[in-house]
């Protein structure tokens, strides 16, 4: 039986963010027997994240093999080494999640962090570099006696996810796409505000109207919104992606609570854009569809057909409201060029993004489903090319 544990940890990322790799190796304290070697493919994510989950790994490989063994972990990264010690606050968010599993990884076995320098970590540092090399990950797990003719090596791989496989981090995806791009990617993760009781009663609510704050649900559903969001760059369906930097909301009052509970959730500045907020309905703002049909119905079967038709008592007219949404979209792409930005805003907004993205005509504005607190991101290369990548999901919820 195992008593001790030797891990070596180490994390590399080629761009910081970037296509990144933890890599680490599990040793038998008294025989010098390497137990395991773990080489950990992570997408695109920073090089103190992938060293964390470099750790993360080891002390899951851990718990399976030697779930009583003492662990000294030993580590070129002086942040993991620190914080894990106890010694430095973890101050980013993404840390903080990571530092949260990590700690629930250990439970109550004793482990200890050790730094040493770069040179003496090598073993660890290769294995993340095939990982990178690869874009894949592999767990070899060496099972046996410390003799390493009786030694059974079980293996176990990941390949990349069929979503990755045609993943360009810095291009349009697509071969048929443009390629002398001169914008840098910026990347738009577009959130619907959380439900309000309009929401839920199935009443029209635009710009204007009565400005209702989210209902119990819809705070809860920001909440997991947040959560979902938190785990960008990092893991799950959104690894790929760069970490947000800023929230831009809607200033209307359901869209900047569901702003405010993803910005300090993530722990990003939040700005609002008057642009993105969402169409005005005028009269019909507080009423069915059903009512409105009834009430309005030449006017409301007119404004179905024309885009240039505006609801009565100040309402926008859908060309309206494209020209408006457009020089927002224009303008958060050029204040955030090169960045992952989270935009919470209403139905007609994010299908205006959906409609730019892909170069639609008017029926776009109708065909897509978006649902409260539902996520969607778009790729953009400014005006040159854009792609989109998830539209209304809503697993988190």
């Amino acid at each position: 039986m195992t008593h001790s544990i030797v891990v070596e940890a180490d994390g590399g990322s080629r761009g910081n963010p970037g296509p990144a790799g933890s890599g680490a190796v599990l040793i038998d304290s008294a025989s010098g027997a390497i137990l395991a070697e773990i080489a950990l493919f992570i997408g695109v994510a920073t090089n103190n994240v992938a060293e964390y989950r470099a750790v993360l790994a080891a002390i899951e490989v851990a718990n399976e093999i030697a779930p009583d063994a003492s662990i000294l972990v030993r580590m070129d990264s002086k942040l993991v080494v620190e914080q894990m010690s106890g010694r430095w606050k973890v101050k980013n968010e993404g840390m903080q999640d990571l530092s949260v599993a990590m700690k629930a990884a250990i439970g109550s076995r004793k482990v200890i962090f050790e730094w040493i320098p770069r040179e003496q970590n090598t073993r660890a540092d290769a294995l993340a570099n095939e990982a990178m090399d690869a874009e894949s990950s592999v767990v070899r797990k060496y099972i046996g006696s410390p003799d390493t003719s009786t030694i059974d090596v079980v293996t176990s791989s990941s390949k990349p996810a069929a979503a990755d496989l045609e993943y360009n981090p810095e291009l349009p995806s697509s071969v048929r796409a443009p390629r002398n791009v001169s914008k840098k990617l910026t990347t738009i993760i577009l959130v619907r505000h959380g439900r309000t009781h309009l929401t839920e009663t199935h009443k029209i609510s635009g710009r204007g109207g009565e400005d209702p704050q989210l209902s119990e649900v819809g705070r809860e559903d920001a909440n997991k919104a947040a959560i979902q969001l938190s785990l960008v760059g990092l893991s799950g369906i959104h690894a790929k992606v760069v970490a947000p930097t800023v929230v831009v909301s809607s200033p209307i009052a359901r869209a900047l609570e569901t702003a405010t509970i993803i910005a300090k959730k993530l722990g990003i500045p939040l700005e609002t854009h008057e642009d993105i907020a969402e169409i005005a309905f005028g009269d019909w703002d507080g009423h069915t569809n059903q009512e409105v049909a009834a009430k309005w119905p030449e006017l409301y079967d007119a404004w179905r057909g024309d885009v240039s038709i505006s609801p009565p008592g100040g309402g926008e007219s859908l060309e309206e409201f494209d020209v408006r949404v457009n020089n927002g979209i224009s303008e958060i792409l050029a204040k955030h060029e090169g960045k992952t930005v989270i935009v919470v805003a209403h139905v007609m907004p994010i299908r205006g993004f959906i409609r730019k993205a892909i170069d639609a005509n008017w029926p776009s504005y109708w065909r897509t489903s978006i649902a409260p607190c539902s996520i969607s991101v778009i790729r953009f290369w400014g005006d040159e090319a854009a792609e989109i990548s998830v539209v209304n999901q809503t697993n988190h919820l």
